[in-house]
């Protein structure tokens, strides 16, 4: 099979694939309360749930379009190449920052609309690390061959593991407080840019955990390449999921010494997320292309077509639900929550809540795909 009579396919993949990591990313971020199914909730530290694949899932899938985009950019000369990659990074980086200061106003403790200050807005988040590991992995695969970049990303993944031994703290080296990531961020940044989330100044995506984070779009790129390779054979199917089944194992026995884990971004964690990825994406394959069922398809399509701006509105809306308040004290978020869907009992109507705002999400994705509008950056 040529690459031109392949290459539809190939992206129908990619978009399924891409649009399922959009819409599960959807439902996870907006539970209708703390009480959900627990495979909808992210592990509390060590540990693997199927939500914490979300995300190294979008990375593996920015690395797996990164190797169908990279054969354009051969006739280009360096400077426009690189200028590309800068601008893509610098753009979905200040999404991501913007995102967080969004709206731009907060309520007082008099319960009054004030502006809110630069200072307490969170630099570092889910975008700002999409935006630098797709960076990072782009001028790498760009400047040096293939094989050197996995190499180089080998030597990150152990050198990661070297740092967070060596520089945490002697009695717990990963601990949430003590891991050499978050005492780096400390240093860098003021707690008050910090995500909260867990009480105090933690940052999950913080500048240390970000190099590993490369693993999962060079993962993805090495995915894509072999796809383009070998095309959509059996051969293809049969190494793409020895490869995924051999991470998966090397990924449980580094986890005896460095245990798998989401916030920090272990080493560990990303052999497990990429050998999952490309199990999955080896399914998606053979379900469209080998066995040609399609008709489900077009769902995944919509988010996988605009998959950043689709994941923008559902964070953007979202923002929008908490900050509006009811009688000048619920916020809307939960008000519609306890009018409409805590009836349904608090695990089904939590699930029930996300379905419902990922389907509104999907029909803002359904008109712009009707329109023909698709956002690239």
């Amino acid at each position: 099979m040529s690459p031109i009579q392949s290459s539809s396919q190939r992206f129908l993949a990619l978009d399924v694939f891409r649009g399922l990591t959009i819409c599960f990313m959807i439902i996870v971020n907006t539970n209708g309360n703390n009480e959900t199914f627990s495979p909808l909730l992210h592990a509390n530290w060590n540990g693997f749930t199927p939500t914490d694949l979300v995300f190294p899932s979008f990375l593996f899938a920015v690395g797996n379009a990164l190797s169908f985009v990279m054969p354009k950019w051969n006739n280009l000369p360096a400077s426009a190449v690189v200028g590309k990659i800068l601008k893509r990074t610098a753009i979905i980086f200040l999404l991501g920052f913007l995102m967080y200061w969004f709206p731009f106003v907060e309520y007082d403790a008099n319960n009054e609309i004030i502006f809110k200050p630069l200072a307490q807005t969170r630099i570092l988040g889910v975008l700002q690390r999409i935006a630098l590991a797709y960076g990072l992995a782009a001028l790498m695969f760009y400047f040096l061959k293939p094989r050197l970049t996995l190499i180089i990303t080998c030597i990150i993944l152990v050198g990661y593991w070297i740092i967070m031994y060596g520089f945490g703290d002697a009695a717990d080296p990963y601990s949430i407080a003590g891991n050499a990531g978050t005492k780096l961020d400390l240093f860098l940044m003021n707690p008050a840019h910090h995500y909260h989330g867990e009480g105090f100044a933690f940052e999950p995506e913080g500048w240390l955990g970000t190099l590993p984070a490369i693993g999962n779009v060079v993962g993805g790129f090495f995915a894509g390449r072999l796809i383009q390779q070998k095309g959509k054979t059996y051969e293809t199917l049969s190494k793409l999921m020895l490869t995924g089944f051999l991470l998966i194992f090397l990924a449980y026995a580094w986890n005896l010494s460095f245990p798998v884990n989401k916030k920090l971004w272990t080493s560990s964690f990303v052999l497990l997320t990429v050998g999952i990825d490309c199990v999955l994406i080896s399914a998606v394959i053979y379900v469209i292309d080998f066995l040609k069922k399609t008709w489900w398809t077009y769902f995944f399509e919509v988010f996988g077509r605009n998959p950043l701006i689709i994941y923008l509105i559902s964070e953007l809306l979202a923002i929008l639900l908490w900050f509006f308040r009811v009688d000048g004290q619920t916020p809307l978020y939960i008000w519609v929550y306890n009018t409409i869907f805590s009836h349904a009992g608090p695990y089904l109507g939590s699930l029930l809540f996300a379905l419902s705002f990922m389907l509104i999400c999907w029909l803002a994705g359904w008109w712009m795909d009707k329109k023909k509008i698709y956002i690239k950056v």
